[in-house]
């Protein structure tokens, strides 16, 4: 016996009704197509227009924590939302399938990896939640991390060591911003590596200071340890890159790392509560299922009480029963958005905005710059001080003059600021001269 999801989902016979009914609802087969009449755009000031639901009075320096979204995704969403409230049955019921793996072919363009490769999550969070504990630790097993690491990804660590009977090693990868180097940071990690050790996990550009970690110098040296190496005793990355993604110009899937996490709400400017996990099949098949597989082969398994032994695969990680579905079928749009403006030139441009910021804040008196100077070792992200001043009240008096920066939720409470595509360079420089009379005040 044989059964898809489809038909455990809504019966037999629904397919037929669902197909009939769908031909005479307007709204459902309007949501069917790809966006229409999105313009193409070519000045920062016209990629700025699409925003036009966020706010013009503010200065927007902390949209990295929840994007809004440009005016293509929210049309989409509405679109998909439209239609569930016309006849939900009918239109979840022909895009249950073909939805999802849309998405995923979206996500894996961006990527450059391929459909079969790419799960959806709802976030960073739960995506390294699901990798973590997926993955078959065992008893006496390292996971090697640094002290750098968000809560989220540290807890992910520590609920899946525990777990499993495993220990959990956090190193430093650098004894001062002002001397971090790439050599250094591949260096401790290498040093660090021990026998036992089984699962890197690292952060890709780190929330808590603004420092990128080279990827594929990292993913290199590993390749290297593994080479010498039985394959049970060999090193899983993974690595937690929400903060370059949709940033950097990096092709993930040339990167040499094992898994890669990231929400998609916050710098591809997606739907919220969405997000990816990428890993090449043969490392999908390193992870045990962690919740039930809406799939054929799980579903029959389960009909005909059989034993399942199918090995996990990414589209078994996307999230079964019924959840948010005019979000998560959405979110093509939001690779499409970044794709009309070119990804080089995505990152040349949150490059060269945040040159601008370093290089301003880096000249001030009575302010200290944590972040590196340059694009080799950070992003999107900056972090710094104003001397006698806490971080909170640094940011609070930044709002009152109607400029949104945030706080890193870290022992070290630097003030941050995320110049993005969101900013121009004359906000850039108003932003400079209210943190230079802070400065003095």
């Amino acid at each position: 016996m044989s059964i898809d999801r489809r038909s455990f989902l809504f019966g037999a016979g629904a397919s037929l009704v669902g197909t009939t009914l769908l031909a005479g609802s307007p709204s459902v087969k309007a949501s069917l197509t790809e966006p229409e009449g999105i313009n193409d755009y070519g000045t920062w000031p016209e990629i700025r227009a699409q925003f036009d639901a966020l706010s013009a009075d503010h200065i927007h320096l902390s949209s990295f924590f929840l994007a809004s979204n440009p005016r293509q995704v929210r049309d989409e969403i509405e679109r998909h939302r439209r239609a569930i409230e016309d006849n939900a049955f009918v239109y979840v019921e022909n895009n249950i399938y073909e939805m999802p793996s849309r998405v995923q072919g979206a996500a894996a363009e961006y990527l450059g990896g391929k459909a079969e490769e790419v799960g959806l999550t709802n976030s960073t969070t739960m995506g390294l939640a699901l990798v973590y504990q997926g993955l078959q630790i065992k008893p006496g097993d390292e996971i090697l991390t640094t002290a750098h690491d968000h809560f989220v990804h540290h807890e992910s660590i520590r609920l899946a060591a525990e777990r499993a009977g495993a220990t959990v090693k956090k190193i430093s990868l650098f004894d001062s911003l002002d001397t971090v180097s790439e050599g250094d940071i591949v260096a401790r990690l290498k040093k660090a590596i021990g026998s036992n050790t089984r699962i890197v996990g690292i952060t890709w550009v780190h929330s808590s200071t603004g420092i990128k970690l080279p990827l594929r110098a990292i993913a290199t040296m590993i390749a290297d340890v593994n080479s010498s190496r039985a394959e049970t005793d060999k090193i899983t990355t993974v690595v937690d890159g929400v903060h370059g993604f949709g940033v950097e110009d990096e092709t993930v899937a040339e990167t040499g790392v094992d898994f890669f996490i990231s929400g998609t709400h916050k710098w591809i400017f997606g739907p919220r509560g969405t997000g990816i996990v990428w890993a090449r099949r043969e490392n999908w098949a390193k992870l045990r299922m962690v919740f039930p597989a809406f799939s054929a082969e799980t579903v029959t398994a389960w009909l005909t009480e059989t034993k399942f032994t199918e090995k996990m695969r990414a589209a078994w990680l996307n999230q079964g029963g019924f959840h948010s579905f005019e979000y998560e079928w959405a979110l093509p749009a939001a690779f499409a958005f970044h794709k009309r403006i070119g990804r080089a030139r995505v990152a040349a441009r949150i490059h060269e905005l945040n040159n601008q910021c370093k290089e301003g804040l880096a000249a001030m008196r009575g302010v200290k710059l944590y972040t590196p100077r340059g694009n080799a070792l950070s992003a999107g992200l900056i972090c710094f001080d104003v001397t006698g001043m806490r971080s909170d009240e640094v940011v609070g008096r930044l709002l009152r003059k109607r400029i949104v920066a945030s706080t890193a939720p870290y022992k070290n409470r630097y003030a941050r600021l995320a110049p993005s595509l969101l900013n121009s360079e004359e906000e850039i420089e108003t932003t400079l001269r209210e943190i230079r009379s802070l400065a003095k005040s």
